[in-house]
């Protein structure tokens, strides 16, 4: 019997980056968690902070940019032999922002059933307009059900942030407080807004 060899041909592939994009307002543990996992995964991720100046926001952008920059430094500090970890400032669209920053993958983090539908319904698209893959990471269980949107609207009915500690990192906590504390915050207005729902 003789053995054909088979002849493959190696692709040496350029960097993988992946780009984990979205308003991280406030940023959480469990995006920390996603970005960790993350770091094992690809050889760099730059995590992009949208602007959405028609959108109230707990956080003003600049210092949402701020925050993640201190925490994911932080992180990154922990265990400098995995991917290191870049915070941009974008606006427009997500797609625009990864292609411009050399993304080779989207990269969402999947908490729940809910979140599995709507992002695979937005993965198919983002991969049809702009032919860029993304790459799901499913948090970890203690992060299943948190949510930027919700920790907005404890904060803004005046709930007790620091029994969050468990989701949201004590940097966040504290700064929440202190815009529970000042009576011109735009948290204040977010507070209005929650009771008319």
């Amino acid at each position: 019997m003789t053995v054909v060899p088979v002849h493959r041909t190696i692709r040496y592939m350029s960097e993988h980056t992946a780009i984990y994009a979205g308003s991280f307002d406030p940023i959480t543990s469990g995006h920390l968690d996603v970005i960790s996992r993350a770091r094992g995964m690809f050889d760099c991720i730059v995590v992009g902070i949208g602007h959405n100046p028609d959108k109230t926001s707990l956080f003003p952008f600049a210092e949402r940019v701020e925050i993640a920059k201190t925490l994911i430094n932080e992180l990154v500090a922990k265990d400098p032999s995995l991917a290191p970890v870049t915070v941009e400032q974008y606006g427009g669209l997500t797609v625009d922002f990864a292609k411009n920053s050399g993304g080779s993958a989207l990269l969402r983090g999947i908490r729940n059933v809910t979140d599995l539908a709507i992002e695979t319904q937005l993965a198919i698209t983002n991969r049809q307009v702009a032919d860029i893959e993304t790459v799901f990471i499913v948090t970890g269980e203690a992060y299943a059900f948190t949510s930027s949107s919700l920790i907005r609207q404890i904060a803004a009915l005046g709930g007790d942030v620091e029994r969050l500690g468990n989701i949201i990192p004590p940097l966040v906590i504290s700064r929440i407080k202190e815009l529970q504390d000042d009576p011109t915050s735009s948290l204040h207005s977010l507070g209005k807004d929650a009771h008319m729902e």
